[in-house]
């Protein structure tokens, strides 16, 4: 397989991948024990190494307290954090310095060699602590404890340095920042200063809590305010429906009633008109009596609006009072009187309290103005406040900071502490077991991408799944053979004594002769559509065992009862007469040079009998012999065969199977897996192309096509043999030959073999019977599955319908299966009716003699 092929087929199981390790397990050998060659001796030889330690306590003193004033004002850029300390602890510059001092004792040392064996790390993993651990190894224990020494003392000198840089550094920072805090400081207050005095607010959060709280006070007085209003207004109405007057009228009745004049004028006049209305009823309008009383009354009505205005002063125009209403008004009782009065103080009051109400709105209005006035101003004075309180902080902490880092600068810092001193260095190496299991582990590694490597580049077909790639039917496989058994199977030749035959030793062989059996079925399968009369059996190359698979097929089909011819049309390098032990002086290139008609052998193997045309003698250059038209004419003369087998030379290199597969009906390739490659695959399938190529087998596969005849071989094996009878020719075969041929046999072994074919018969037909009844129910579930289709719901039509296909494919495989077994049917009733013809004759034969 080429590189893309083998990227494709990356995702394999664990099977595949041992199978693939098991193909090159002589590369993986190779270079695993190759590098274990190397890897073993390099460890054994491994020098003894010694390692020395030291332990120092880093707190530097702007870690000792959390967020102190060091940590705010000395330079960040001496220090970060402990990484960036790790990684300046390993400078070559300090490195150096400890060389300089080590120069006399180590004068070949170098900063290359500390930097390569040194290593720093800080202790604690779940918690780290502030603990540096500094090691360093080497081949001299004594070498492992100076180098260390002489690193503490520069890392301690290196700690007082930056330290007092870092001080230093900060101590002048301040000092510059202090001017600039203290203007900044006196422009904020003067800031505050000017809004107080523009504002006339001291403290303007109190002032707007103070109208706050004048307006809280007034919202109540209003809400108490509000009830008395309600109050009085349900009194007002409700003494206003007892008098069933307004306050005016109400008033002007009162004023009215307690005047003695207004009432003797108008008890006068109700009296002139009780006096008219009586005068009235006795005599005329016209009357003097009658015209005196109404003078009368209108006198004393011009009286009573003249007291009336007396009284009032004057009528209020909006009262529009008429004559019989005066009269009227000056009626009312003590009662009337007191609510009269009541109605008119009730007026009084209310219009007092609204006058109250509109006040207080007034003064709610104003308080509110001013109110909303005051948030822009307590946030102006917020941030002035808060503009100088930071100012302020700032310049009291470098006030603070200056001091203390004065007093530090003048103690000198913090001394990192040597928790652990370095020792003479203990042996920490060769780790052999270690260094062996990393040899092995990388020998594996090595050996197995070798492995693959030459997987990826290998061509060669590895299964049937390849074969499908390249778009041809696979027609079957066959399996691997296996070795050699000691058991041997015969051939009856009539001529000559038997002998073993290694071709029938596979032939015999359980799995190989149903896996040939299947593939004959689907031969028939696929070539349904059109008679199969002629079949070219071919490989790519040589070796792949199409000579066994064309000899296997012709006992497939023979046992069929089909008639059988298998010609050996490999005219170079013939080989079917040596493995069926037959003569070879004439054959196939005799008859296609026009020399001999000789007639094909007939050979019995395991029941079944077929014809055999051997190829005849080796010619120096078939090509003329192939092309000359006699092959299609012998192909003619052969017509009363039911199917001719050619065994062809291998397609790469020569011309002669492309002339024989030209006349046949069909062509079938055989490939042998872990044999032939793709690249020749592609070639021999180009070659064939224009040909009825039906299909491709692939032979010698790892794993045998039914496990149940595989598994039953080994228990069934002797019982098969044991109860094999020698098997009639059958299928359509010529009258004359069959015909003497049962002439030949014994009356009681005919009439045997006639018994064995009716019990077969009658398994034929039980069978067929049975497969019909499947076929039956095979339609039925077809249908049911159209119809649960149809009423299926959108979500699960996709899957009825694959289940829908995959149904219907069973039914046509049970209806080409059922058409085989009615032609089986056909061809052994056929020969039950040649049976006993025969045995009439011989009967009839007996009964004359």
């Amino acid at each position: 397989m080429n590189q893309e092929e083998f990227s494709t087929q990356s995702d394999l199981g664990y099977g595949q991948l041992f199978a693939i390790f098991w193909r090159r397990r002589y590369w993986f050998a190779t270079v695993f024990f190759g590098v274990l060659a190397v890897a073993v001796p390099l460890a054994l030889l491994k020098d003894p190494i010694y390692r020395s330690t030291l332990q120092l306590l880093v707190e530097p003193n702007y870690r000792d307290r959390e967020a102190g004033i060091e940590n705010e004002f000395t330079d960040s850029g001496v220090e970060i954090d402990y990484a960036t300390q790790l990684q300046l602890m390993q400078s070559s510059g300090l490195m150096q310095k400890a060389v300089n001092q080590l120069s006399i004792r180590y004068p070949n040392l170098d900063v290359n060699q500390i930097s390569q064996s040194l290593q720093l790390a800080q202790l604690g993993n779940d918690q780290p602590t502030k603990i540096f651990e500094v090691s360093y190894s080497g081949e001299n224990p004594k070498k492992t404890q100076d180098v260390l020494q002489a690193m503490q003392e520069v890392y301690i000198e290196y700690n007082l340095e930056q330290q007092e840089q870092r001080l230093s550094q900060g101590l002048s920072f301040i000092n510059q920042q202090l001017p600039e805090t203290r203007e900044e400081l006196a422009s904020a207050e003067e800031k505050l200063k000017q809004f107080r005095t523009s504002y006339n607010a001291i403290v303007p959060d109190q002032e707007a809590s103070e109208l706050a709280e004048a307006l809280q006070s007034l919202k109540l007085e209003q809400e108490t305010l509000q009830g008395q209003i309600q109050e009085s207004q349900a009194r007002y109405q409700e003494l206003q429906q007892q008098l069933d007057q307004s306050p005016q009228n109400a008033l002007i009745s009162a004023r009215l009633s307690e005047s003695s004049r207004y009432q003797t004028l108008l008890n006068q006049l109700q009296e002139t008109e009780v006096e008219i209305a009586t005068q009235s009823s006795r005599f005329t309008e016209a009357s003097p009596i009658v015209q005196n009383l109404l003078e009368q009354r209108s006198e004393l009505r011009q009286l009573l609006h003249q007291q009336v205005e007396q009284v009032l002063g004057r009528i209020p125009p909006q009262l529009n009072l008429s004559e019989i209403a005066l009269e009227k008004q000056g009626q009312l009782g003590s009662t009337d009187l007191s609510l009269a009065q009541s109605l008119v103080e009730t007026q009084t009051q209310l219009e007092s309290l609204q006058a109250r109400e509109r006040s207080l709105a007034e003064t709610e209005a104003e308080l509110r103005a001013d109110l909303q006035e005051f948030p822009n101003l307590i946030a102006e004075y917020n941030r002035l406040q808060q503009e100088v309180e930071v100012k302020r902080d700032s310049l009291d902490q470098l006030l603070v900071a200056r001091q203390e880092l004065g007093v530090e600068l003048a103690r000198g810092g913090f001394k990192w502490q040597v928790v652990e001193p370095p020792r003479l260095g203990d042996q920490v190496g060769p780790n052999t077991q270690q260094d062996l299991l990393l040899g092995g582990v990388v020998a594996i590694f090595l050996g197995g991408v070798v492995a693959f490597v030459r997987e990826a580049i290998d061509d060669a077909l590895r299964s049937a799944d390849q074969i499908q790639e390249e778009a041809l039917t696979l027609l079957g496989t066959t399996p691997k053979l296996p070795e050699p058994n000691l058991s041997r199977f015969r051939i009856n030749l009539p001529w000559e004594e038997e002998r073993d035959s290694p071709i029938l030793e596979i032939l015999q062989w359980l799995p190989f002769r149903d896996a040939l059996d299947l593939i004959y079925k689907n031969i028939e399968l696929v070539s349904s559509g059109s008679t199969l009369r002629s079949l070219a059996v071919t490989s790519a190359l040589s070796g792949e065992g199409k000579s066994t698979l064309a000899l296997g097929l012709a006992l497939s089909a023979a046992r069929c009862y089909r008639r059988v011819l298998l010609i050996d049309a490999d005219l170079r390098q013939p080989s079917l007469h040596e493995e069926l032990n037959l003569p070879n002086t004439s054959g196939l290139a005799t008859i296609l040079a026009g020399e001999t008609k000789p007639l094909p052998h007939q050979v019995t193997i395991m029941g079944s009998e077929i014809d055999v045309l051997t190829a005849g003698p080796i010619s120096a250059d078939p090509v003329p012999l192939l092309s000359s038209g006699r092959l299609q004419e012998l192909k003619g003369a052969l017509r009363d065969y039911d199917l001719i087998i050619f065994d062809t030379p291998p397609v790469l290199g020569v011309v002669d199977p492309l002339q024989v597969a030209s006349v046949c009906s069909s062509t079938l390739l055989v490939a042998r897996l872990d044999y032939l490659t793709q690249t020749e695959l592609r070639q021999v399938s180009a070659q064939l192309s224009k040909l009825n190529i039906i299909g491709i087998v692939a032979n010698g596969a790892r794993q045998i096509p039914n496990r149940y005849f595989a598994s039953a071989e080994s228990n069934h094996h002797s019982d098969d043999n044991s109860k094999k009878v020698s098997q009639p020719l059958l299928g359509k075969q010529s009258g004359l030959r069959q015909s003497q041929e049962l002439e030949e046999r014994p009356l009681a072994q005919l009439a045997a073999e006639l018994n064995a074919q009716q019990n077969s018969l009658e398994q034929v037909v039980a069978f067929i019977q049975d497969q019909e009844k499947e076929l039956e129910e095979q339609l039925e579930r077809i249908h049911e599955l159209e119809e649960r289709l149809q009423q299926a719901q959108a979500s699960f039509k996709e899957d009825l319908r694959i289940q829908l296909v995959e149904e219907k494919d069973r039914y046509h495989f049970l209806e080409k299966s059922l058409v085989g077994q009615r032609q089986t049917f056909q061809s052994r009733e056929d020969v039950i009716q040649q049976y006993q013809e025969v045995l009439r004759h011989r009967r009839t034969e007996l009964d004359r003699n």
